[in-house]
């Protein structure tokens, strides 16, 4: 059974939150994407796949260097950090048309990609070290059914957006993604700028 309680930590709502928001705007964007590069632009399922790799390959870097700006500037700005670079990326794709030249979309797939690298872990470790290390994979598994349900809300969600005219879609879901990661990226910075007030007031201090 799931603990209700988990929910009193306003951190552990947050990154739930987050992890659900996230997954919506991602997840159905590439649903979008794929589509996109096989019926607009007509590519084989093979080089949509490969179409995908510079995002692909800009998220492990990403991964590795998360923890360092975290340990910097915080796990939460680090996310907003993320989310600001997603949605910047958002707003640039929405130079997509039918025929587009692939070239036209590889910073903004490779910008993708280390928005999301930057947001996952963070987001990980600041739900599991919010909460008592007992419940720690009722947590994690909270994350994750939260990002599942969001994939699967993104792709129903940009799936009925592109059901008409397609591009016309796509930009309509370029502009949900890019609000969705703005909204995560400013509620999850706002947190963290609140903390490291309270933390740095001088009642707070020793």
């Amino acid at each position: 059974m799931l603990p209700l309680t988990l929910f009193r930590e306003r951190l552990f709502t947050l990154m739930t939150l987050d992890g659900l928001l996230v997954n919506v705007a991602f997840y159905g964007l590439i649903f979008v994407l794929s589509l996109y590069f096989q019926q607009v632009n007509h590519l084989s399922a093979w080089l949509t796949g490969l179409a995908f790799m510079p995002m692909l390959a800009a998220i492990l870097p990403a991964n590795l260097l998360a923890p360092r700006i975290a340990a910097r500037i915080g796990a939460l700005l680090t996310i907003g950090i993320g989310g600001c670079l997603g949605a910047i990326a958002c707003v640039a794709l929405l130079v997509l048309a039918a025929g587009t030249a692939y070239r036209a979309l590889f910073i903004q797939l490779i910008a993708l990609g280390a928005g999301l690298g930057l947001l996952v872990p963070p987001m990980t470790s600041t739900l599991l070290g919010c909460i008592d290390k007992r419940r720690s994979g009722v947590a994690a598994a909270v994350l994750n059914s939260a990002r599942q349900t969001g994939s699967a809300l993104g792709v129903a969600l940009f799936g009925s957006l592109v059901a008409g005219n397609f591009v016309l879609g796509a930009h309509r879901a370029l502009a949900v993604c890019a609000a969705l990661l703005l909204t995560t990226a400013f509620i999850t910075s706002l947190t963290g700028w609140r903390t490291s007030a309270v933390s740095s007031a001088p009642g707070r201090r020793g």
